[in-house]
């Protein structure tokens, strides 16, 4: 896969104005900070909080989204660069999904158990996405609540075998398709 790292980076560079990479600030675990890394999918100059303070999540047709972006996106080749955040400990292979930190301060009032997530390290898939909860989930508290739900199952239903069942699925989810990921 390390081959595809200058090809993405070629296409990103020449297809859109802007940096190969998007940088964000995470929680990880137990809530400590981490800058997490992906291909950039968005237009350059795209905003991640509206005037209100609020956080955009991207939504399907989001004019933010690059052509190039909207294929990383749905095969989840924007999040290979994460594998970096493996290899410096912020994060792991499997493990809940680190959520943008405007989205976790929106979240952890009115979503329960929310901040239990960040108990162990997050990951670069998650039970959750792959069992249909990746993706916006703006305004609507109960599917927040599934994710955090699939979360915490996680959680307590760790084994390393779950660990190959949930990387064998998100590989099977990259090659057919998931009708949440834009």
């Amino acid at each position: 896969m390390s081959w595809l790292v200058p090809i993405i980076s070629i296409i990103i560079k020449v297809t859109s104005k802007g940096p190969v990479f998007f940088k964000q600030e995470r929680w990880g675990r137990d809530n400590k900070k981490f800058t997490i890394l992906k291909f950039r999918s968005m237009v350059n100059d795209s905003k991640d909080v509206d005037e209100n303070g609020n956080y955009k999540q991207a939504t399907k047709n989001d004019p933010r989204i690059t052509k190039i972006g909207k294929f990383l996106r749905k095969t989840n080749l924007d999040e290979l660069p994460q594998f970096f955040n493996v290899l410096i400990g912020d994060m792991s292979v499997v493990g809940p999904r680190p959520h943008p930190i405007p989205l976790n301060i929106e979240s952890k009032n009115v979503v329960e158990h929310y901040m239990l997530r960040h108990l162990v390290k997050p990951g670069l898939t998650g039970w959750a996405q792959v069992n249909g909860y990746r993706g916006e989930t703006k305004n609507n508290i109960k599917l927040m609540q599934k994710r955090i739900d699939y979360d915490l199952w996680y959680i307590e239903n760790w084994s390393f075998w779950l660990d190959i069942q949930i990387i064998i699925m998100t590989i099977w989810k990259m090659i057919k398709g998931d009708p949440n990921a834009y």
